[in-house]
């Protein structure tokens, strides 16, 4: 009995962490009080200093911080950059001037909110992210440089994270591990989009395991930190609430592996409207990635996402391997109700 009691405290200790890039307005009709941390998206830079664009944002992150007073614990983090939304990042953060402006206003901004820290979303440092943004080898040091300043400017009591690529390259070429892990809280690990928006093929873009034709997957990055040095208790594991869809697929292996026109992404809320069997969609279960997708045949249309199924075991993947959390993209894209967020935690809470 008491390994059974033991078990269940242990799972109620993992972090569970949303990302969000919705309005105001719609954030009392989800369950937030599952959450352990809940990270605004996005703030930018403005010159050399960390800049909230416009007052629907600020009445996002002040509806955020209003939260803590029926859920206390919970943390609220500032993320900037995005995808798309850190042009001048490598350019800034190479100069220690720019840095401790930074890390200045990071300070400011967080004290003005009440927040509790800062998610650096820099897709990528040193490689190639967004096209046509600046990169440059000097990053891999600038980053480390950078997250010391904030560690110096906002003291131990204050969140530092940052997001990180899920693939092979990120891991390998962008982060000096050792030196940046001291510094921060977790690493939240973008273990979706492994199949971009940008490829002719089709694959599981949120997969839990590699398979012989997708070595990218979320185990295969994790195994990586791992190697390096990354603690498994500082790394938080990445779950998609949206699919990823592409047209054009040809009818071979239900849709998987495929050429392919990328078409939209799907909000899980919306997937029994858009990708119903209704529609002529069949669902199918790759036992090896440990994914789904859907595929319709006379459509030529396949998609790939997470569901209920692999989202339980991306969770009590978190449990077993001691990591630190699973978090996702995006809060805004769940249902209000017996959503995503309600499996991650049915799954950590039940008794085993």
């Amino acid at each position: 009995m008491a390994s059974i009691l033991s078990s269940s405290a242990q799972q109620k200790k993992i972090s569970v962490i949303a990302y969000y890039a919705g309005p105001s307005y719609l954030l009392d009709s989800f369950q937030t009080d599952k959450l352990t941390e809940i990270i605004f998206c996005f703030a930018h830079l403005k010159g050399n200093e960390l800049h909230i664009n416009n007052a629907r944002d600020t009445a996002t992150l002040e509806k955020m911080v209003s939260l803590k007073k029926s859920n206390p614990k919970l943390k609220v983090v500032i993320s900037i950059g995005g995808w798309g939304g850190c042009a001048t990042c490598s350019d800034v953060f190479s100069s220690k001037k720019n840095r401790k402006a930074f890390a200045k206003s990071v300070k400011k901004i967080t004290k003005s909110f009440g927040s509790d820290g800062i998610d650096l979303d820099w897709e990528y440092p040193a490689i190639e992210g967004f096209p046509s943004h600046r990169y440059q080898p000097e990053d891999k040091e600038n980053f480390t440089m950078l997250v010391n300043q904030l560690r110096k400017k906002l003291g131990k009591k204050h969140e530092i994270s940052f997001a990180s690529g899920g693939f092979t390259q990120y891991v390998d070429e962008s982060i000096e591990w050792e030196k940046v892990m001291k510094k921060v809280n977790r690493v939240n690990l973008m273990s979706y989009d492994l199949v971009s928006g940008y490829s002719t093929v089709t694959g599981n873009h949120t997969p839990l395991y590699s398979t012989p034709l997708q070595k990218e997957s979320a185990d295969n990055a994790i195994t990586l930190m791992l190697k390096r040095g990354v603690p498994a208790d500082k790394i938080v594991i990445g779950a998609a609430f949206y699919a990823k869809v592409w047209q054009d697929v040809p009818d071979t292996s239900f849709g998987l592996y495929q050429p392919g026109k990328y078409k939209m992404g799907v909000s899980y809320r919306n997937f029994d409207k858009q990708l119903s069997p209704d529609s002529g969609f069949v669902y199918h279960w790759d036992s090896i990635a440990q994914a789904p997708y859907i595929y319709n045949p006379d459509q030529k249309i396949f998609a790939t996402f997470d569901d209920k199924k692999s989202i339980e075991l991306k969770t009590k993947y978190v449990i077993d391997k001691g990591l630190n959390g699973i978090m996702f993209w995006q809060l805004g894209d769940d249902k209000f109700r017996d959503g995503l967020l309600d499996e991650i935690d049915k799954t950590r809470t039940e008794d085993k």
